[in-house]
């Protein structure tokens, strides 16, 4: 690993200014924030790519369609509930 990033990183550790308890719980926690990063950005491309799917954009208009009588009769029964409360 190069010098400067590992100093850096002992510091916060040295100094309490990091929660980690030492500089491999330190480097454990950055390497899971980093993968947790990819993961997300990897499912916000699936989505993105879901955005441009021409068949995916029809089946959810059918679905929509096909829950909308009951997705009014929530709606309306929540509000009910709410004025009641």
């Amino acid at each position: 690993m190069p010098t400067k990033p590992y100093d850096q990183a002992r510091k916060f550790v040295d100094r309490d200014l990091e929660p980690a308890e030492s500089i491999n719980d330190f480097f454990e926690a950055a390497i899971s924030a980093y993968v947790n990063l990819l993961h997300r950005k990897q499912v916000d491309a699936e989505f993105a790519a879901m955005a441009g799917d021409s068949a995916y954009q029809m089946e959810t208009r059918l679905i929509a369609n096909e829950f909308s009588q009951s997705d009014w009769e929530s709606f309306k029964l929540a509000e009910k509930e709410s004025v009641e409360a």
